[in-house]
């Protein structure tokens, strides 16, 4: 598989294996930390690893800790639900066990199920990813208590830096400088705005428990500030099973930076560098480097000499992150929070620093100590990991679901990772996150690093629903972003550059959508008149029993309509000529020799595309093309660009998915939270009316303008598909 591919350079003996110190652990009380611990301390055998391991997750991480596991010879266990049971993480496990159905609050977060299957496996420790249960204190301490070993940090320490209140009080004690905001335990609503007013707006309401940008809102004026609040705490109980808010400042312009932490029960505490997050949407992150850009030398120090102060501060255990928030100009930086599990962004770090975190997570939970000292991490090169999601940006970045019919990934390297849990023909589900893959890719510095990112952005295909792909080209190839001029606002303020309005399709594009959609029909039209065909290709020779000797394909790219006529000028050779809407000729090409090696059947498809080589022009095409029976697409991949054309399609139209006038549309499939009005209400333009829940984020569906509302077509708890009615309004 491609992954296990992308991970060979994790190899045995990418640095030596540590020798522990000393004999036993010493009590979290009274642990003393040591930023290098000398080598030729006291010195006792090294404790064995695990042989059998539970990955308490699913997707992408999951496949990820399987394959440190599967290196170091240990064995793992998958559990999974209903949606998942074709999963990739269960197809590499060594054992699967089905935990619940598909809502995580079934499956994932059933801590009891989750321990009954350790039993029942004779799994030794529990490895629990990010996300679900990777937070959750009592899950620790109800494993120790059980005598499982929870890949981790202690409870104790999690309870400490998982709040975040409480974390900022532990900051604020050891001199740390905090953002300015209320973090008690006072949750009353109009106390809470009451702070807010002397914080001064904009304010930022975060979940007590967040993390990943959930339970997370920007809140402008004072009349938005209980709606939002409310928003706030049901994404926050959702997620976190906890609804407490914390309110804080909200600065204009911050950059996101945050260092990697390590500890161990022998004394030991590093950091393995910064990373710097800054570029996101809806308060998450998509893009991430190591280290972070034109840092001063000595605002690097003091970063990672305050994280591994915090760390030391709650007797943490393993694998952490500390978060600052940073002011872009004067680069002081402020305590945000601590994560108290592996971070989704952490193979950067492994990338410049040459380590496997996993396999420390594996060596510090069995009890060895951390297999590389302060003085012994260094930081080479420069990594960028961009986040593949299934999601629109054109539309807000809202999440995506269905069938990715095609998926095809860069070829990994010792420089190129590709880390996902899905396949072709997997399904993007609206129950979990929706991320499709990380690529991460290093060079030996900065600008080299972006070289290797914008190839293989070019190189990532993926057909069947909505990603972000083409966005981070745009990201990977903005001058300020290429200079490092990067910040929480990067992309409101670079609007115009990164959302353009769509290019006209190269002709050379045309030709081929046009020249695959023949291929594809001619096929077709002999596979159902002689059932079988020998070569696609000898579809081609319909051309000539057309009496003119020509075929001509309609197809369109967004709103222009194009013209394809094929006629054959000798065998094997065709002329082509491409005119567009108004019947004018844009394009001609003589003597085209095309060759094509066809796919076998796609996802719910007679046929999947292929791969077209042309010669037009002088210049040899050769795009990968991709049909979509879904929605009768055709999408080509040629040089790193992607155009999606349609063809003619029969001409029905599904009543119920078309938006009757006057109403208002699901944007996604997604399920209904609450709604907020009336049939018969008269509502003001932005007037809130549903809020909406998809991939575990809330989003509130505003009127388009004011006018009445006559129906409600859905009630709370339903599932919606996307571009179904769910207002309907009075027509003018």
């Amino acid at each position: 598989m491609t992954i296990l591919r992308a991970y060979s350079r994790l190899s045995a003996g990418r640095w030596p294996l540590p020798t522990p110190h000393a004999t036993a652990a010493v009590p979290l009380a009274s642990r003393q930390y040591s930023a290098a611990a000398p080598a030729a301390a006291a010195e006792s055998k090294r404790k064995p690893l695990f042989d059998k391991i539970l990955i308490a997750n699913r997707g992408e991480i999951a496949c990820r800790v399987m394959y440190t596991a599967r290196r170091l010879g240990i064995k793992t266990v998958a559990v999974y639900s209903e949606a998942d049971a074709n999963s990739m993480h269960v197809k590499l496990a060594d054992e699967a066990y089905l935990i619940g159905t598909a809502p995580a609050a079934d499956s994932y977060l059933r801590a009891d199920t989750i321990i009954d299957v350790v039993r029942r496996s004779g799994a030794q420790a529990i490895h629990p990813g990010y996300g679900f249960l990777s937070e959750n204190a009592g899950f620790a301490d109800k494993l120790a208590s059980e005598g499982i070993t929870f890949i981790g940090p202690p409870g104790a320490a999690m309870r400490a830096m998982g709040s975040k209140s409480e974390s900022k009080r532990i900051m604020q004690a050891a001199g740390v400088p905090v953002v300015p905001g209320y973090h008690g335990e006072n949750q009353d609503v109009e106390f809470l705005k009451q702070q807010a007013e002397k914080i001064g707006y904009p304010v930022l309401i975060k979940a007590v428990l967040g993390g990943g940008g959930k339970g997370m809102r920007i809140v402008e004026k004072p009349a938005d500030f209980e709606m939002m609040l409310d928003s706030s705490r049901r994404e926050a109980i959702k997620s976190f099973s906890d609804d407490k808010v914390l309110v804080e400042k909200y600065l204009t312009k911050p950059r996101h930076v945050e260092v990697q932490v390590f500890a161990d029960t022998h004394g030991n505490a590093v950091h393995l560098f910064e990373r710097d997050c800054s570029v996101q949407r809806r308060h998450q992150k998509i893009i991430e480097e190591a280290p972070a850009p034109d840092l001063l030398p000595e605002i690097r120090q003091q970063l990672g000499e305050k994280a591994v102060a915090a760390a030391k501060a709650v007797d943490y255990v393993g694998a952490g992150t500390v978060e600052f928030i940073m002011d872009d100009e004067t680069q002081q930086f402020y305590f945000m929070e601590m994560n108290t599990r592996l971070q989704v962004e952490h193979p950067v770090t492994e990338m410049v620093t040459d380590t496997d975190l996993v396999q420390w997570q594996l060596e510090v939970a069995a009890g060895n100590r951390l297999p590389k000292l302060q003085n012994e991490i260094q930081c080479t090169g420069h990594a960028f990991e961009a986040r593949i999601y299934a999601e629109n940006p054109e539309n807000g970045f809202l999440p995506d679901t269905g069938r990715l019919i095609h998926l095809a990934t860069p070829q990994p390297s010792a420089d190129v990772r590709v880390e996902t849990g899905v396949q072709s023909g997997d399904a993007i589900s609206v129950y979990y996150d929706p991320m499709i893959a990380k690529l991460v890719v290093r060079g030996e510095d900065r600008q080299a690093a972006l070289r290797v990112l914008r190839k293989t952005l070019g190189e990532y295909e993926v057909v069947g629903l909505h990603t972000n792909i083409g966005f981070l080209k745009r990201l990977a190839e903005s001058p300020d972003f290429i200079a490092g001029k990067v910040e929480t606002g990067f992309i409101d303020k670079h609007l115009d550059e990164l959302f353009p309005a769509a290019a006209e399709p190269s002709p050379e594009s045309v030709v081929q959508a046009a020249l695959a959609y023949i291929i594809d029909s001619n096929t077709k039209a002999a596979l159902s008149t002689h059932g079988g065909l020998a070569s696609p290709w000898a579809a081609i020779d319909s051309f000539r029993l057309n009496a003119f000797g020509t075929q001509t394909a309609e197809i369109a790219c967004g709103d222009r309509q194009y013209s394809v006529a094929v006629s054959v000028a000798h065998f094997g050779a065709y002329c082509v000529r491409v005119s567009d809407g108004s019947g004018d000729m844009i394009a001609e090409y003589d003597s085209v020799h095309p060759q094509w090696d066809p796919l076998p059947g796609g996802v719910g498809s007679t046929s999947a595309g292929g791969r077209l080589h042309a010669l037009l022009n002088g210049r040899l095409c050769a795009a990968n093309v991709v049909f979509n029976d879904k929605d009768a697409s055709i999408t080509i991949f040629d040089q790193g660009q992607m155009a999606v054309f349609k063809a003619p399609t029969p001409q029905f139209i599904d009543d119920a998915a078309a938006a009757g006038p006057g109403s208002v549309t699901a944007p996604m499939s997604c399920k209904i939270v609450q709604v907020l009005v009336e049939a018969g209400a008269e509502v003001e333009q932005d007037a809130p009316l549903v809020v909406l829940e998809a991939m575990k984020m809330e989003h509130v569906i505003k009127a388009p303008k004011a006018g009445k509302v006559v129906d409600i077509y859905y009630k709370v708890g339903d599932l919606v598909e996307e571009g179904k009615s769910l207002v309907g309004f009075e027509e003018e």
